[in-house]
């Protein structure tokens, strides 16, 4: 069968289950439900603390075919997942389900366990690295499943994804199971990514290397969800947090693109009292931030909130007054997680609070401003941040899809051209974000408004940017590269992509023939 995006969706995947096909960014919405959580009681003087992993494992009774959690916080400096895995398999448990909220190169070892039956499934919202080459290679028995960050919450709350086993790496914890991101060698700063994972495991295991007296404080995550405590030596590198570009880019072509992105902001009309914005932690990205800054200053404006991964560079914007709060899912960088540890309007949210579209409001609704990139676009505005212009999976939605959809303008910044390849396609290798949830693409070459939006366009018309039409930024772009070979893939099934409310947008078929290295973005 055709989704409504024309991607061919098999009706029933093995390893998967039947499919319920995109209709659309707000199709599948309406009253929904919350799964029950089972529930175990202790009574005065049980102990939670025990002495390892092993022993945890044993009290767990952990067996073949359970789901087991992690979250990424630590991102490429986590040590959990890895330590957790060795114990697991030396005990010969087989055909587990990973579902990590994202996985990173530090996890290569899953590469392994996959080859030996160990990990049979994985669920994730973001896959680089050696695992994300592995399953494009086919070595994971079933299909992927990836989910954008609000999806997986509401995948966890609703039942579709239930987890026998959270591991949760805390950075500070106490023997009753009261965790924080803020304390400790490996402070991370918010764990919003966990809550979910804690709120509806049938067990929670909070791993710590910084065991506190009770109560430890700040509480993120509360003892009422805790089930035992591990204390270990390290459960990571902080300095793998700062894992990716967080710097503003110097390069002059994606300056030029910033200056234009903060020029459509204007002239939209949204640089105004009480605005809100998200940007994602790449350069050209930040740039648009910089500039932003810039006209606010301006115009004397003063926003609401920035959200999201929160970076330095937001942090500097809260203490200028250029906005009244944060709200942070996850610390990009040290700056962040020190001010999110001091600064009161630096504010925790879970992912479901984030992204969720089936609760009574995320703050992605809120959101006026979204500044998202892109690997490939196609001339419908669809996007690919999934796999790389091979065919590999190279990334994820993280919380594009999520952020896209909620918010009331949404901007691609993008080169035209990337690697001698066009950035714009006649159809997108893989779709992550559907084109209806995108409303600008702006290039060094030109802008493209999305047809749906009349609104914009009529507005941007009285300005001086220079407005193309997808097709026109593709056919330029092609002037230069040409056009690209068409990449033919298998009918096997490596990963199926969920949109944020856990309909397939898409499918990732292995590549024929021979593939390129894969390139990952951290």
């Amino acid at each position: 069968m055709k989704n409504s995006l024309g991607r061919e969706i098999p009706e029933y995947i093995e390893g998967y289950g039947p499919v319920t096909p995109f209709a659309g960014a707000f199709k599948n919405s309406g009253l929904r439900t919350r799964t029950s959580v089972k529930v175990s009681s202790l009574i005065p003087n049980q102990q939670k603390l025990l002495s390892s992993i092993d022993e945890a494992l044993e009290k767990l009774n952990i067996s073949d075919g359970m789901t087991i959690s992690f979250h990424h916080h630590l991102r490429n400096g986590d040590f959990v997942l890895n330590k957790v895995m060795e114990r697991i398999a030396a005990r010969g448990i087989k055909d587990l389900t990973v579902a990590a909220s994202s996985i990173f190169p530090i996890h290569a070892p899953l590469v392994g366990y996959m080859e030996k039956g160990v990990v049979t499934g994985l669920v994730s919202n973001y896959l680089s690295g050696p695992v994300a080459e592995a399953v494009s290679q086919g070595k994971l028995k079933k299909p992927a499943l990836m989910q954008t960050h609000g999806g997986r919450a509401r995948a966890i709350e609703s039942g579709d994804l239930h987890i026998d086993i959270a591991f949760l790496a805390a950075p500070a914890a106490d023997a009753y199971g009261n965790m924080n991101g803020v304390k400790g060698e490996a402070a991370c700063g918010s764990l919003g990514y966990a809550v979910a994972d804690a709120e509806y495991a049938d067990k929670t295991v909070v791993i710590t290397d910084h065991l506190v007296p009770y109560p430890a404080y700040p509480i993120e995550i509360s003892q009422i969800y805790t089930d035992y405590v591990v204390e270990t030596d390290s459960i990571g590198d902080p300095k793998g947090i700062v894992s990716g570009t967080t710097k503003i880019t110097k390069d002059p072509v994606a300056l030029i693109i910033a200056k234009r992105a903060a020029e459509v902001i204007k002239a939209a009309g949204l640089v105004r009292e009480g605005m809100s914005f998200q940007t994602g932690a790449g350069g050209t990205s930040l740039a648009v931030a910089a500039e932003l800054k810039k006209i606010m200053r301006q115009e004397g404006v003063k926003g609401s909130f920035a959200s999201g991964g929160i970076t330095g560079y937001l942090v500097e914007m809260l203490e200028e007054g250029l906005f009244s709060s944060l709200f942070d899912v996850q610390c990009f960088d040290l700056k962040a997680i020190e001010s999110y540890r001091d600064n009161p309007t630096h504010q925790f949210m879970s992912a479901s609070m984030y992204g969720n579209p089936h609760t009574k409001g995320a703050v992605v609704n809120n959101l006026d401003i979204m500044i998202l990139g892109a690997t490939e676009i196609d001339t419908d505005f669809n996007v690919n941040v999934t796999t790389s212009s091979n065919g590999v999976i190279m990334g994820g939605s993280g919380g594009h899809s999520d952020t896209a959809a909620g918010a009331k303008l949404s901007i691609v910044v993008t080169n035209l051209m990337k690697a001698r390849l066009p950035i714009i396609k006649d159809k997108v290798m893989t779709v992550t974000t559907p084109g209806e949830s995108i409303d600008v693409v702006v290039t060094e070459r030109g802008i493209a408004v999305n047809p749906r939006r009349i609104d914009l366009l009529e507005k941007l018309k009285n300005t001086r940017l220079p407005l193309m039409t997808m097709k026109a930024l593709k056919d330029l772009a092609e002037k230069t590269t040409g056009v690209p070979k068409i990449i033919e893939t298998d009918d096997e099934i490596m990963a199926v992509v969920e949109y944020r409310d856990g309909s397939v947008i898409d499918v990732v078929r292995k590549v024929q023939g021979e593939r390129s290295c894969v390139r990952c973005s951290c």
